[in-house]
Formats: structure tokens, sequence, C-alpha cells
């Protein structure tokens, strides 16, 4: 069986690794659990120390704290569309969970954590703050030059992202494995703690 197609072109190689080692869950439910507390706590010192509407210079003038509670999504758009928001949120943390038997890298488990807190963080928010269940306004207080308000779940979601397109990028599966263009092979630390792979080749 060879590496190349009937045209002459090499087809990618997906080096093939056992998924599912049991730290990984720890790493992900870590960063899961401290994304998800570090966004609640904040807020709940935000909504306990300020008012709505109320701005305060951290480093001025590139950070301020501006206590505003949000019905859409980044920039307010959506306002008007709430419980979409709602769902959306719900169902990118059940997908995540249904990924989880395929996880196999490390650096996937922390980008699949950071996602899933701060999913939770701004869905926990939708859900049980004013003005009613499933439509709560999200509590956002860090203010940047020229973007829009955001809180640290927020900041979990994009990092969280970042670390998959990047992982994307370097052709870094989900399971730990690496795709190549070429018939060279070159291992991930996860494959290197892996004794059996199994090698495309000529027969």
């Amino acid at each position: 069986m060879s590496d190349e197609q009937n045209d002459g072109t090499t087809e990618p190689l997906r080096t093939k690794v056992h998924t599912w080692r049991p730290a990984l869950l720890w790493v992900f439910a870590g960063f899961a659990v401290f994304a998800y507390a570090f966004d609640q706590l904040t807020k709940l010192w935000v909504t306990s120390t300020m008012v709505e509407g109320e701005r305060t210079p951290v480093l001025p003038p590139l950070l301020h704290w501006y206590y505003i509670r949000n019905s859409g999504a980044a920039f307010s758009i959506g306002e008007n569309v709430t419980w979409v928001f709602t769902i959306v949120m719900a169902a990118v943390s059940v997908a995540i969970l249904f990924q989880l038997r395929r996880l196999g890298s490390a650096w996937w488990a922390l980008a699949l954590g950071l996602l899933l807190g701060g999913a939770l963080g701004n869905l926990t928010d939708r859900l049980f703050r004013e003005p009613s269940f499933a439509m709560g306004h999200v509590v956002d207080f860090i203010q940047l030059p020229n973007f829009a308000i955001f809180n640290i779940a927020d900041s979990a979601v994009v990092s969280g992202v970042v670390i998959i397109c990047l992982l994307t990028l370097r052709g870094i599966g989900l399971d730990g494995s690496r795709q190549h263009s070429s018939g060279s092979r070159a291992t991930t630390p996860d494959e290197a703690a892996t004794p059996d792979r199994e090698e495309s080749g000529d027969v």
C-alpha cells in the first residue's frame, strides 16, 4: 500500500496515537474550573462594589473597570435575541464534553478547558441573572480603548479559540496525532509518550 495517490500527489499522513489519558482529564477540568471560578468571582466583586454604569480608572488611559450588563454579544450585537446566545453557549458546552473521549493532547485539554469554563461562565449569567431565566444579561466590566467591554469568561473563550487555531495550523489533532504533508514523520510530546504507533509506508 503506497502513501502516494495515482496522480502522483502525496497524501497527508496522520500518525496514530492512543487517545484518552486520564491525566488529560485533570488538565481539562482544572482549567475549566479555574476559568469559571475566576469569572464568577470577579463578577461577584464587580456587582458587590460597583453600581451599573460606574467607570473606574485602573491604568488610564489603557484600562478601566466599566460595569455594564450586556444582553447581546460583543459590541452589543443581538441585544434582542438573548435566548439565542443562551442556546448557543449550552450547545457549545455539550459539544465540548462529547469530544473528551477523543482527547489525547495536553494543549487541546488546556484549550477546551478554557473554552468550557468561559462558556459556562457566561451561560450562568444568561440563565440566572436578571431580567429572567435564560434571558439574563451578562456582567461585563473590562474596558480597553476602542474595544468592546468584556469579562474574564470572554477572555477564556478567546484564549481557547486562539490555541485551537494554532494547534490546527500546526496539524495537531484532538487525539494528539500530527498530520504531515509528506512521507516524513515528526513526533509530538504526546506521540513520544505512546509506545504503540502505526507508520504508513509502501508494502
